[in-house]
């Protein structure tokens, strides 16, 4: 396998390994892994489980030690929304981690470079390979880097409809949601819904069943309304 073109990887995240294999290994996918049955190789699996518990740990110190006033139950609802798969995944978008993870042909054409839960899971997988590869203060830096950058931003996928609802009742205007299209086969169906303010279109969303889809929409709304409010 040609490993040359992960180097670009190691320059969109800013962090050059000592062992390249460990930052190929967490962008192999077990479709993958599997369909190289002669030539064995290992998929991000393991990297993975251990890249969910750094995760978890470095969120819960930074919240820890940045909001002090928060009580337990607000820490563990801010951590759970920095942590859910949206917002994971929309970070490995970012970061064109699905332009380079191995996957097998039917999990390729089906769409798996841009599905949610592999792109959460690489960035969990690639934390774990930083962290074998480097330490835990390299993987501080990478999640600081992308995650805990912008927590205001980041974690407001989790209560995304919540949110917005309440912010038009606070306006006294009527929220409603509305079903666009449906579209893909059966076993890879994806949604794409609209929300809108007193009848006004304001933003889209897709996702994966209805809810996922309005979930999304009212999460791009509330970046719309975060960016006119400066």
């Amino acid at each position: 396998m040609n490993t040359e073109r992960f180097h670009n990887i190691e320059d969109i995240i800013g962090y050059t390994f000592h062992d390249l294999e460990l930052l190929v290994t967490a962008l192999t996918h077990k479709s993958y892994a599997n369909e190289r049955k002669i030539n064995k190789v290992e998929s991000y699996e393991r990297s993975e489980f251990l890249g969910d518990a750094i995760l978890e740990f470095v969120v819960s110190e930074y919240l820890y030690k940045n909001y002090p006033d928060y009580p337990e139950g607000k820490l563990t609802k801010l951590r759970a929304s920095l942590v859910c798969e949206f917002t994971l995944s929309q970070i490995s978008k970012e970061l064109k981690f699905g332009h380079y993870v191995l996957l097998s042909r039917g999990e390729d054409l089906t769409g798996g470079r841009n599905r949610n839960s592999i792109m959460c899971d690489l960035f969990e997988a690639v934390l774990g390979a930083i962290y074998l590869d480097g330490g835990l203060d390299e993987a501080k830096k990478f999640v600081h880097r992308f995650l805990l950058d912008d927590v205001e931003t980041h974690s407001l996928f989790y209560d995304a409809k919540s949110t917005l609802q309440e912010l038009a009742q606070k306006e006294e205007k009527t929220l409603t949601y509305a079903l666009l299209e449906e579209k893909g086969p059966d076993h890879n169906k994806s949604y794409v819904s609209e929300v809108c303010i007193n009848g006004e279109h304001v933003a889209t969303g897709e996702g994966a069943s209805r809810k996922a889809s309005e979930q999304t929409a009212a999460y791009n709304a509330l970046l719309q309304i975060k960016k006119k409010q400066g």
